[in-house]
């Protein structure tokens, strides 16, 4: 099993201004929107970039020989959160960028790993999971402003508590725990009361990611060696499997700005990763990052203010 795939279980034309994030349509939301990913291709350590969403114009937006992971958009596309390892191996510590790669700053100065950045959707904060504050063998989500400062616990136990996703009204966070046992998706409210268990199944449910209605949340699901991406209403209830395919490894899933199709990572058999998008409700799945190289971490970007 290779060391990306084990860390994949842990981890010029105007938009018209009368656009918002919930009545474009799906042709606008692919030709106005970008997929963030992690890739090998270019070089032995990972690096992020970006493509359009039918997987033409890539372009490498950072240069280094750390590895870089878990990229997040700002609500406005305007900036990239992301992970980077200092030392090619754990701890990851916090990083902003401009969406074109330029302005990189340090966010998190922790001696522990912090990663799994997600912004608010005001843009005004970036929840993220740390191992500070002594738990080594529990990831707790903490929460700062999208400048670094002001970086605050949001849960307390000795669970793993990692990859937490902003509800789009920005008053719940679904997030993916082990305090019940094994990997469930749960909710809690923007400051961390009242979690609630949403998935109770005897897989692990992974990486939650709310539809940008509000409506569904998409996951991944691991049983008996099976990886495939669910969808579930907001409420836990309708859990309906997309993928279904027994001879694949699917993980990762994340929205389009429309809700209408969904990209998520695939392992295939021969055990390359690539980055595939589908329609919301499972079908239409195809391959469009097509490289030899691995490519995953994906994420989708709201609506872009030009066309790149």
């Amino acid at each position: 099993m290779s060391s990306i795939f084990v860390a994949l279980l842990i981890h010029a034309n105007l938009v018209p201004s009368s656009f918002s994030q919930s009545n474009i349509t799906s042709e606008q939301s692919r030709r106005f929107s970008k997929i963030a990913f992690v890739s090998e291709r270019d070089h032995p350590s990972s690096e992020i970039y970006v493509m359009n969403p039918d997987g033409t114009k890539v372009a490498r937006l950072t240069h280094n020989s750390e590895q870089d992971h878990y990229p997040s958009w700002s609500p406005d596309a305007k900036q990239i959160a992301f992970s980077v390892s200092l030392s090619n191996a754990f701890p990851y510590q916090l990083y902003i960028m401009n969406a074109d790669g330029t302005g990189r700053r340090r966010l998190t100065q922790s001696r522990e790993t912090d990663f799994m950045p997600s912004w608010s959707p005001d843009g005004g904060k970036i929840l993220f999971v740390s191992y500070r504050d002594g738990h080594r063998n529990g990831g707790e989500i903490y929460v700062m402003n999208s400048d670094g400062s002001n970086q605050t616990r949001v849960t307390h136990n000795s669970a793993e508590d990692i990859a937490p996703h902003w509800s789009p009204d920005g008053k719940r966070i679904a997030f993916e725990s082990n305090r019940d046992g094994n990997m469930q998706i749960y909710l809690m409210n923007a400051d961390g009361s009242e979690p609630r268990r949403l998935t109770f199944s005897k897989a692990r449910d992974s990486m939650p990611r709310w539809s940008p209605r509000g409506d569904k949340i998409v996951f991944a699901r691991e049983t008996l060696g099976e990886f495939d991406i669910y969808v579930m209403n907001a409420d836990g209830s309708g859990i309906k499997n997309l993928t279904k395919n027994p001879r694949t490894r699917d993980m990762r899933p994340c929205w389009s700005p429309d809700g209408n199709e969904i990209a998520f990572i695939r392992g295939l058999e021969d055990g390359n990763l690539e980055v595939f998008v589908m329609n919301s409700d499972g079908t239409n799945q195809r391959n469009i990052s097509r490289h030899p190289s691995n490519d995953w971490d994906v994420s989708w970007s709201p609506f872009l203010h030009g066309s790149k």
